[in-house]
Parts: structure tokens; sequence; C-alpha cells
């Protein structure tokens, strides 16, 4: 059997999320995989079950841990129908498969936003989110741009609170890693025109993850294809942004770089960002990130790292970014959710290659140890923005 193959599907039945609408027969297109009691992503909801009183550190090998699916537990759910206007209450449900009607908004029409946060374990045990508020905040600014109702920010973070204390054995011991959470909303009601869903379905599920990259960043400069485009949605977490780039991204990862850096639209001389983070160039005691204009993710580890080293003394600036500023650049970093902060080790550029400071003593090590400080409760936060959950 090949590593890729289409597989049998199965009905839907009432074990999963049920939508309120027709199931219907899937196949499902995936590679198979072999695993081991001890080995990560083996444990499921159904293993949880079964081994109830597990301790965490029994759950997986966490110094293995990758950035990839392991299920855990719970995820949270709640619905909307167009006619009310307002989210219910929600709840916890056994983590399993969506059903969802073929003629679903979300999958005909791609109405759907994603976010992305992660729960943090200190070394004192405790649990911490970290700014779930401004998640909430760019969940109800997409929600806007693509004509969905939205969660209320109370309502969004009582759901990350739950899911996140839901599955907490989940969450790594410290240093190992952390708890992903991905609130997703979705256009879930059935519709054959061209128009917004008439119900919609808000969901919250949580994966242990470790390092989205391992070292630094080595990024090609993409000239022919562009990640986002002027009046488009490449300013809010719509689904529908990541994989017109996966071809782009594909070809690159395949000739040995780390990811790709896209540059604007309009004139293809800016650089913008990269598939799934923002970037920061450093020159001096400056740092330089491109603005937030409708085309760019507003990243909330950006927003924190603009605040971080304005406070450590560096001078920032928010402008359009040419990418022979990048390539003649001390340094360059990126930021997000996933990654942290990865510095860059490299970037090429038609033939040519710039290479960068990174290790001990560079800003992105420096900004890297405040924020990670601050998330695990290492550094005092004097913000409010930690949110413990325990």
């Amino acid at each position: 059997m090949n590593q890729n193959q289409w597989l049998p599907g199965e009905i839907f039945n009432e074990h999963n999320i049920n939508a309120s609408l027709t199931g219907f027969y899937l196949f499902f297109c995936q590679p198979l995989r072999h695993c081991s009691r001890n080995a990560v992503g083996v444990q499921t909801a159904s293993d949880a079950s079964i081994n109830g009183d597990r301790e965490e550190h029994d759950l997986c090998n966490w110094d293995e841990l990758k950035f990839s699916l392991i299920p855990t537990d719970y995820m949270y759910v709640m619905k909307c129908s167009s006619g009310e206007g307002a989210f219910s209450q929600g709840h916890l449900t056994r983590y399993g498969n969506v059903e969802l009607s073929p003629s679903s908004g979300v999958l005909n029409y791609g109405q759907g936003l994603l976010e992305g946060l992660k729960a943090y374990r200190g070394d004192d045990n405790r649990i911490r989110l970290f700014r779930p508020e401004q998640n909430a905040l760019r969940m109800q600014m997409g929600a806007e741009r693509m004509c969905m109702p939205s969660p209320t920010a109370e309502q969004f973070v009582g759901s990350i609170k739950q899911t996140a204390l839901a599955n907490k054995r989940w969450v790594p011991p410290p240093g190992k890693g952390s708890l992903y959470i991905r609130p997703l909303l979705l256009g879930t009601g059935a519709i054959l025109g061209v128009a917004p869903s008439p119900e919609y379905t808000f969901l919250a599920y949580a994966s242990p993850v470790g390092n989205y990259f391992t070292g630094s960043m080595h990024f090609s400069v993409e000239d022919k294809v562009y990640r986002a485009i002027p009046g488009g949605t490449g300013g809010i977490k719509s689904i529908t942004n990541y994989s017109p780039i996966y071809k782009a991204v594909t070809q690159a990862k395949a000739k040995g770089f780390t990811d790709v850096i896209f540059l604007d639209a309009a004139t293809g001389k800016n650089i913008e960002e990269a598939t799934a983070c923002n970037i920061f160039v450093a020159k001096g005691n400056v740092i330089s990130t491109p603005p937030i204009a409708g085309t760019i993710l507003p990243g909330i580890t950006r927003k924190t790292i603009i605040e971080v080293a304005s406070w450590l003394g560096y001078q920032i600036e928010e402008r359009a970014i040419p990418l022979e500023e990048l390539m003649n650049a001390d340094e360059a970093f990126c930021t997000g959710t996933a990654i942290a902060i990865k510095p860059v080790g490299s970037v090429t550029y038609q033939g040519q290659r710039v290479e960068y400071k990174t290790g001990e003593g560079t800003l992105s090590e420096t900004l890297f140890r405040t924020l990670t400080g601050i998330q695990t409760g290492r550094i005092e936060d004097t913000m409010g923005w930690i949110v413990e959950i325990d």
C-alpha cells in the first residue's frame, strides 16, 4: 500500500459532532502511520477515556514532541443561526469528527476563520494563556470581513479557558512545549447560492506541540506568487489564505529552504510576511517591520514584540521595507504564535544568499527569552497579558 492513498470512508454517526445537517460519505487521503505506546501522537481521546488517571508525563515522550497533531480529550463547540445573531451557550464534548452538509458554506465557498494560541505550564506548574482577548478581537475583525457572526470576547476567552482546563494533562512540562489551541469559526449551514451561511459553528480543539521549526530559518524570496492582494483577506485569518501558497512553499522546501518570504502584490518590491509569520529587520538600534495595511496579518506576537522591544530601548518603525533593505540588514527574525520568535539565518533571492547573525547575544535571542519568560511566569507580567486558568 502506498504511503498516501485513498482510504475507505465512513458514514458520520451520532458519536460525531452534529451540525444539524445531513451527513455524507467521505473518502480520506492520508498517510498511513504506525505508532507504539510511548511514541508521540499515539494517544487519542478514546485511549484517554480508558487511561483517564495516567499522569501527564506518561502521555507521550515530551522530549520528542513536534509541531504535529496529537488528539487530546475534549473540544469546545457552540452554534449560531443567522436569525439569532448571537452564539448560544457552548459546551465541551469529546474530541472527534465533525459532521457537515456537503453544501455547507465552509466547504463550498471557504467561509471560515481560524485562530491559534497556546497554554503554557510554568515552573510553578500553573497553566497560563497569553493575551487570549487579542485572539478574540482578531476573530471578530475577521468575522466582520467575512459576513459572519462572532463569539463575544467573553465567550471566546471562556471557551479557551475551558478547552485548556479540560485538556490540562496534555500541557507539556516546563520547557518541553505547549498546548496549542486552535479556534475555528465556520459557516456550517447548507447553502447552494453564493451567499453567507445560514448557520455557524465555533469550535476549539487542542494539541500538545513542540517547536514549529528547529534552529534558524532559511528563506527564499518568492517574486511570482503573492500571498495577499490589496482589498483581499491577507489581513485576517481566513482559511482561504493558506492553500493558494502551498505550491510555492513546497517548491522552496524541496530546494532546502525553511519557508518563503512573499513580496507585496502592488509593487513587487517590498517584503510582507512569510507563510504563517511576520518578519522584522534590524539595523543598528532600529527595528523595522511591514505595516498593517490590509495585506499583512496583525500578529499578536508581532504586536507584543513591538512593545517589548520599545521597552528595551530600540527604535521601532512600521513601514514599507524594500527587499534590498532586508538583504543588507544586520539581523532578521520572524514572529508568530506557532514559532514564538525565530532568527532568520539566511535569505536567498535570484541566486544571491545573505546570512545573518544568530544565536547568543543577538536581538532575537534577547526578545525570545523575554517573551517566553513572561508567557511561562519566569518574568513578572506587569501588563496584564497573562490569564491563569487553574
